[in-house]
């Protein structure tokens, strides 16, 4: 399967995922579709495939310099791999934030800017969910204490 294809499979698989977050968040479905392991499963096998296929890494590849991850980027396959990570990670961020919204009574319509952000640019709609949560229950602690 080409480097191409699979790229566009893999922005296919996730997006709608997204959208039950954004928009049907409590539906059954939402909860069967991106709450269990279907998709991140898929995404993972993609991601061993693109791997897989990757290596050989090229030579002066490698995770000990930015000049060396540069380099294993060149790989379409291992840049494919990157982003499947991030399609993955943040997918997982997402579906994370509105279980926690949820938990404590937080507004949906002010987890979605959250949720828009955590699929631009990952980072940046989850401290923006950490800064809301913040302001709503004065938590900083991603996981409640367990007793």
């Amino acid at each position: 399967m080409s480097a191409e294809l699979l790229f566009d499979l893999c922005g296919k698989l996730v997006l709608p995922a997204w959208l039950l977050l954004v928009l049907l968040p409590k539906w059954q479905w939402t909860e069967k579709i991106v709450f269990h392991v279907w998709i991140p499963s898929l995404l993972a096998v993609c991601y061993i495939f693109c791997l897989y296929s990757a290596y050989p890494s090229p030579e002066g590849a490698g995770f000990s310099s930015l000049a060396q991850v540069m380099i294993l980027f060149q790989s379409p396959y291992a840049a494919l791999a990157g982003w499947i990570h991030y399609l993955a990670f943040d997918l997982f961020i997402g579906a994370w934030e509105v279980r926690d919204s949820q938990r404590r009574g937080v507004n949906h319509l002010l987890v979605i800017p959250c949720l828009i952000l955590t699929f631009l640019a990952g980072p940046v709609g989850l401290l923006l969910y950490f800064i809301i949560r913040f302001i709503k229950d004065r938590s900083l602690t991603v996981v409640e204490n367990i007793s």
